[in-house]
């Protein structure tokens, strides 16, 4: 059976509408997830902010309503869509460049290689679009109005440190995305030829079959990605000048004070969030990338 010739172009606009599909449907957890990570360590005698991840929902239901858990959705769908739109291209570059012809079925450490590029490539967006959007879940949750919003907060970042400020991160956004990206894009095509039956294309799987692929894809990604997401998420909210020597004084202080439980802060509301999340995202992506291959089919 001819196989669908690989089109980095097409993946760019599918993997974009696969993006929206994925914030739309994970952002509520994922504010809840950076709260959780970035919340202080509790004095002697004292509770900790929220006991879990389901204590942190109630508090954020109770004092700020449903909109509390889109807070900061702006920058992401801002950056999500074409972050997203360019890790699917990397991809579909990745494996383009690893084929001889159309028909080569690609082995599992080539898509992993094809999946990390795709972490290389978006980390320019992911990396500032990661800080606006943490700084504005946590100030929520303290009740503090320092940034009116995504670009007064980006103006703000840039008044103070500069183009240094907005990139904050970006060392450890590489190391989160990059083996991430691989084994989420690995364990996406494992899974469609797995669930593909005998005489069928991987393109013609049924929407159950996409969505628990995509949604098992986004649970063995954030599996690998979860300790330098914290690691991320704690180097980018902090007052600037607090950690000189960058991730490793924030992973002595994590592993000194909380242990090494801490580099799996969150890890509930991240499993919880990625299964939705990434099965909508790729049911999005398939959808798109249908209609691209009616519409445009030599392309």
């Amino acid at each position: 059976m001819s196989r669908q010739a690989i089109s980095p172009g097409k993946n760019f606009f599918a993997g974009g509408f696969g993006g929206v599909c994925l914030v739309f449907a994970g952002h509520p957890l994922d504010t809840i997830k950076v709260r959780i990570q970035t919340m202080p360590v509790p004095g002697p005698g004292e509770s900790p902010l929220y006991r879990g991840t389901f204590d942190c929902f109630k508090q954020t239901l109770a004092k700020e309503g449903f909109k509390g858990l889109y807070k900061g959705m702006a920058a992401p769908i801002i950056g999500v869509t074409p972050m997203f739109a360019v890790c699917f291209f990397g991809f579909g570059l990745g494996k383009k460049l690893q084929q001889k012809t159309p028909d080569d079925v690609l082995t599992y450490p080539q898509l992993f290689a094809a999946g990390m590029l795709s972490g290389v490539f978006t980390t320019a967006i992911m990396a500032p679009g990661e800080r606006i959007k943490c700084l504005l879940q946590i100030q929520a949750a303290k009740g503090e109005v320092k940034y009116a919003g995504p670009m007064d907060c980006v103006k703000q970042l840039y008044k103070e440190s500069g183009i240094r400020g907005i990139y904050r991160g970006t060392a450890l956004t590489l190391m989160r995305d990059v083996p991430a990206s691989g084994m989420y894009f690995m364990t996406y095509e494992w899974l469609k030829r797995l669930l593909t039956p005998e005489g069928k294309s991987p393109n013609e799987l049924s929407v159950p079959s996409v969505l628990f692929a995509g949604g098992m894809a986004g649970i063995f990604n954030w599996a690998v990605a979860i300790p330098p997401d914290v690691l991320k998420s704690r180097f980018q909210t902090a007052p600037e000048g607090k950690y000189p020597n960058g991730f490793r004084d924030v992973l002595r202080e994590l592993l000194r004070e909380e242990g090494v439980a801490s580099l799996y802060k969150g890890f509930t509301a991240v499993m919880l969030r990625a299964f939705p999340a990434n099965a909508a995202c790729f049911l999005g992506f398939e959808m798109a990338m249908k209609f691209l291959n009616w519409a445009a089919p030599s392309l």
